[in-house]
């Protein structure tokens, strides 16, 4: 997803609590850092100029991420590095020597100074009027002070546009706070003394290196790791909303199912939190919102939001008093949702499956299996859509069995680490539930292992993969230090994920950065979004290995080979071509269907009006189009299927 408003815009969960103060890092345990990261990483291995480079933009975007301090002409060395400043930093990591990054600090200092100086300029200025977040988006470093007194002009009277419909506070009183706040944030920046904020650079280089290899490697300061414990542990305390920053509030992008938000039912996706405890929150730190809004459990927050509703043509905002007790929340997502449509002489299954789990009580296979079993008991199942459109993976063995619910045995995913071993995993089992008429629907964000499902029941043939036009494209996998380091204690000087290697389906083919192509497309609320890994930063690049369709488990030790290839071999997923003649028309039927669907024609307009970062809950439910299309497709290929026997009787 393309980045909008900078690195201003981010979601946060409300229980997540950041420290200011740096990790207890020195420069041997950076170089160190670095020199582990890359050891485990897939395909950089050493620091080079290209590296280097990234390393420096990272940062640059790490202390000023909204780009409202530093100039065009302070970062110019940075941002355009010259071989002799790539290879200046490059000499540095080995001698622990980080002098570069430093002069980015200490110019960023001087910014701070410079800014100062530009608030008391604009202090009484006039704000101007009619200023859209959207002018944020992409933002590129302002050429002059006078540009940058411009931007910051705009950001404010933004701010301010929202501060005046919620509180009675003068004008005066309410950028009093906002200085308050960037004074806070400045001085964590300049730090508390010279030891201290070379700490700060130390973790700001872990930060910008680590993400320079790719999109998903990342450092933690050790307040962000436990944070991630947290989220990885699923259970927290808060009211289980997700927020993003507007710059003129905090809007409400998800409610978490079971949270205390879900259940009071007060607060509203779409709401704008403008203040907590008649608090304005309107141009806060969203970490400090999020602070503002967590408490202990059992005690009440009150939260003043902003609901837009139409009144004629016009949208209004209302503004409402809600308050709401905070509990624990247990993050457990929805794991899976069956229905059916009727159809003939029988029904036609939808499985949505939202992740690939499993725990001592059950498993997406388990539960899956289940529920197809039951609904063949109380009718007769003409054909099964694997809705798959918000799974963004989970363990790879379920993704193995999963996948055996719908095929015989054979190669499900192959992986190769960072060293070049490749490790097959295989459907060994006879535990296939399903092998009638299959359609796994997929969206932009389906990836990691709802991507290895459906390349592969695509490419044995099993199903046909309808939806956006292509999936996440996220291939690879992480290892993560604070999953197995220090039995659980979070490290002083801060863990790291790294990415280790690559998933490839039977094929040889990995969906990294390519993503699972659609059979046939049929756009949802994601289709048209910059999602995925080829929108990254810096993704890894994508590759092939040999298919595996042969397998003659020569990967196994023999004994356990001499044990399995008798009824491997006799019971081997063959690659099919059972739909392949009826793919043409299925598309031709859906592309005339939508065309002449007056809503889905006005959903497919709105979708080029809507922000990129809106919840898709008034699109999707009831009137989930892309879904109904979906059986429209499975019933034409019914109809197709049995149109022969039908002749032949």
């Amino acid at each position: 997803m393309l980045a909008y408003l900078s690195a201003l815009l981010l979601s946060f969960m409300l229980c997540i609590s950041l420290s200011a103060k740096p990790p207890q890092l020195t420069a041997r345990d950076t170089r160190i850092k670095v020199e582990e990261i890359l050891k485990a990483h897939v395909s950089h291995q050493k620091l080079t100029p290209e590296i280097v480079a990234r390393t420096l933009q990272n940062y640059l975007e790490e202390v000023d991420p909204g780009k409202i301090y530093l100039l065009e002409e302070d970062v110019a060395t940075w941002a355009n590095p010259s071989p002799e400043t790539l290879q200046e930093a490059l000499t540095g990591f080995k001698k622990e020597d980080f002098a570069t990054y430093e002069k980015i600090h200490e110019a960023m200092i001087s910014a701070i100074q410079r800014r100062n100086a530009l608030e008391k300029e604009i202090e009484r200025a006039p704000l101007p009027s009619g200023v859209q977040p959207s002018e944020f988006k992409d933002i590129t470093w302002a050429k002059s002070p006078e540009e940058l007194k411009d931007r910051l002009l705009r950001i404010k009277a933004l701010q301010l546009q929202t501060a005046e419909k919620i509180t009675p506070e003068t004008k005066d009183q309410f950028f009093q706070r906002l200085t308050k706040r960037r004074l806070n944030r400045e001085a964590d920046l300049i730090g508390n003394s010279p030891s201290e904020r070379k700490q700060l650079v130390f973790s700001y280089v872990l930060k910008a290196t680590s993400s320079a290899l790719d999109s998903q490697t990342l450092y933690f300061t050790p307040s962000e790791a436990n944070q991630f414990m947290i989220q990885v542990q699923q259970r927290l305390f808060g009211i289980g909303a997700q927020l993003r920053d507007d710059l003129s509030g905090f809007t409400v992008v998800r409610i978490v199912e079971g949270s205390p938000a879900f259940h009071s039912t007060k607060l509203k996706v779409g709401d704008r939190i403008v203040a907590v405890n008649g608090e304005p929150v309107v141009g806060m730190d969203i970490v400090e919102a999020v602070e503002l809004i967590r408490g202990p459990q059992g005690s009440p927050v009150h939260l003043t939001v902003l609901r837009e509703h139409k009144e004629g043509e016009s949208p209004l905002e209302e503004k409402h008093d809600i308050e709401i007790v905070r509990g624990e929340i247990v993050l457990k997502e929805s794991r899976l949702e069956t229905s059916y449509e009727p159809y003939g002489n029988g029904v036609i299954a939808v499985l949505r499956l939202y992740s690939f789990y499993q725990d001592n009580n059950s498993s997406s296979t388990s539960d899956l299996a289940q529920a197809i079993e039951e609904i063949k008991k109380d009718h007769h199942v003409k054909g099964i859509i694997l809705d798959l459109r918000s799974n963004a993976g989970g363990l790879l063995p379920q993704a193995v069995s999963v996948t055996g619910l719908f095929i015989s045995k054979g190669v499900v995913v192959s992986v190769k680490d960072n060293t070049g071993q490749i490790q097959h995993l295989r459907n060994v089992e006879n535990n296939k539930v399903w092998d009638g008429p299959l359609l796994v629907l997929t969206a932009r964000t389906s990836a990691s292992a709802a991507e290895i499902v459906a390349q592969t029941l695509q490419e044995y043939g099993r199903a046909l993969v309808i939806g956006d036009p292509e999936t996440f494209g996220k291939g690879t996998f992480q290892t993560f230090t604070l999953e197995s380091a220090h039995y659980g204690k979070v490290n002083p000087k801060g863990e790291y994920k790294v990415t280790r290697g690559r998933y490839y389906t039977v094929s040889g083919k990995s969906p990294q950065l390519v993503g699972v192509k659609a059979d046939i497309v049929v756009p949802g609320f994601f289709s048209q979004m910059e999602i995925g890994e080829k929108y990254a930063k810096f993704p890894v690049e994508t590759d092939e290995i040999s298919a595996k369709f042969e397998d003659d488990l020569s990967d196994i030790p023999a004994l356990h080979r001499l044990y399995l290839i008798k009824d491997y071999e006799s019971n081997k997923q063959p690659v099919l071509t059972t739909y392949k003649p009826y793919i043409e028309p299925l598309s031709k039927n859906s592309m005339e269907r939508i065309a002449q669907n007056k809503n889905y024609q006005n959903f497919l307009k709105e979708l080029d009006k809507k922000d990129e970062m809106s919840d898709p809950t008034e699109y999707f439910g009831q009137n989930d189009l892309q879904l109904l299309e979906t059986v429209n497709i499975m019933k034409d290929l019914i109809y197709f299927l049995e149109k022969p026997a039908a002749q032949a009787a």
